[in-house]
């Protein structure tokens, strides 16, 4: 064999050499980067556990003053000037608008006077029925004795009864007087438009100037807010079914007032004072097939305000014995669930389960689980039906998360 060609065989198999080395080399670095000697990957697991857990219920609210009291004008006039700040608390009481005075003012001091004028005339008449009855008491001994005629003390009886119809008729004009007397100072006090209640005042709708009369509407409102009324429906069956589980009207009562509800807040947020049953509707919505519940809420410092919204949650009922498995742990495909569980022997079987509710992270499991079965929660993504694995517990400070 000549020279060259052995020179080409040389170097031909020193880069074969090469070449074959290299192949080891990223063989051996996956092997070593990859999954565990023998090829079980890990995994992280829990254990179903079993547990009385709270069911709960969740509706749609809206926020309502607990009063809700509209301010109106009684009487027609300017107003003259507004007392408070829209928004701002306000007691029973305070002064919110004024109308003008002048005019019921002057109301007040005629009627005043008419009434003084009645009781003078009162005062009069009096004295005449006094003089009358004496003319009566002196001709009637006289005419017995015919000292006086008869006539005289016809006269006399004649003249008292008209006196004492004159005092009757100014008793009379007094009343009326005084009646339109009290009828203009309550004019004098409707032209200051005071709160009625206690809470938050609203937005003014007519402004310093406006002419406002009985018909005019509302000025501006007051709301109670502390507390606050959520009200919120809940269907008729579910209505019904708490109804029936306490039979008689004092378990029934015992039970409202026991309901701890929450409110959850349009960021999300969990509002920090639970609320309590407050009424249910006496009816049920013929269109819609609920019934309207009303709850209260405590409101200090007046955060929260009439027209928000919110989620109301409750504890309707206590599931005994219930199967948890946490809700990551669980796949779904097609409109059904599925877990993946690991046996004694650290083989992996696919599952398919019923879910019931949720509870916080968790999903109640009504089939296809038992008690300390071992499912995995990290980890699905790298196994299949058969797989050997090697199981490590859930960390246990991460799964509320």
């Amino acid at each position: 064999m000549n020279t060259p060609l052995k020179r080409s065989l040389s170097i031909g198999g020193a880069f074969c050499l090469v070449a074959l080395g290299v192949i080891l080399v990223v063989i051996r670095s996956r092997n070593v980067s990859g999954a565990p000697q023998g090829g079980s990957p890990d995994v992280e697991v829990v254990q179903v556990e079993q547990r009385d857990v709270p069911i709960l219920g969740e509706w749609i609210g809206t926020l309502d003053g607990l009063v809700d009291a509209d301010v109106r004008a009684q009487v027609s006039g300017y107003i003259l000037r507004q007392g408070y700040q829209e928004g701002a608390f306000v007691k029973k009481g305070e002064l919110l608008f004024e109308i003008d005075p002048r005019p019921f003012q002057a109301a007040v001091d005629q009627a005043q006077g008419q009434l003084d004028q009645a009781t003078a005339t009162l005062a009069n008449a009096e004295a005449v029925q006094r003089r009358t009855e004496l003319d009566v008491n002196r001709y009637t001994p006289l005419a017995r004795e015919q000292a006086a005629s008869q006539q005289d003390l016809d006269n006399a009886i004649q003249n008292n009864l008209a006196a004492k119809a004159t005092v009757e008729t100014a008793k009379a004009q007094i009343q009326t007087a005084q009646a339109a007397l009290e009828t203009s100072k309550i004019n004098l006090d409707f032209t200051r438009l005071v709160a009625p209640i206690d809470g938050i005042a609203g937005q003014a709708q007519l402004q310093v100037g406006a002419l406002v009369n009985p018909n005019s509407g509302p000025v501006t409102s007051v709301s109670t807010i502390d507390p606050i009324k959520v009200y919120f429906t809940v269907s008729e069956s579910e209505y019904l079914a708490w109804r029936r589980r306490f039979p008689t009207e004092t378990t029934r009562e015992a039970a409202d007032k026991s309901l701890h509800l929450e409110l959850i807040l349009a960021d999300g947020s969990t509002y920090p004072h639970p609320g309590t049953f407050y009424f249910a509707d006496n009816k049920v919505n013929e269109s819609t097939g609920a019934i309207r519940i009303a709850a209260l809420f405590p409101n200090p410092g007046n955060i929260l305000r009439p027209g928000g919204y919110g989620k109301v949650r409750a504890a309707t009922q206590i599931q005994q014995g219930a199967l948890l498995v946490p809700q990551r742990a669980v796949s779904e495909l097609q409109g059904g669930y599925q877990v993946a569980v690991v046996d004694g022997q650290d083989k992996v079987s696919i599952r398919t389960i019923q879910v019931g509710d949720r509870v916080g992270t968790q999903w109640i499991v009504s089939d296809g689980l038992k008690l300390g079965d071992r499912v995995i929660v990290e980890g699905v993504q790298k196994v299949r039906p058969g797989m050997r694995v090697n199981p490590k517990p859930f960390p246990e400070e991460t799964r509320g998360e």
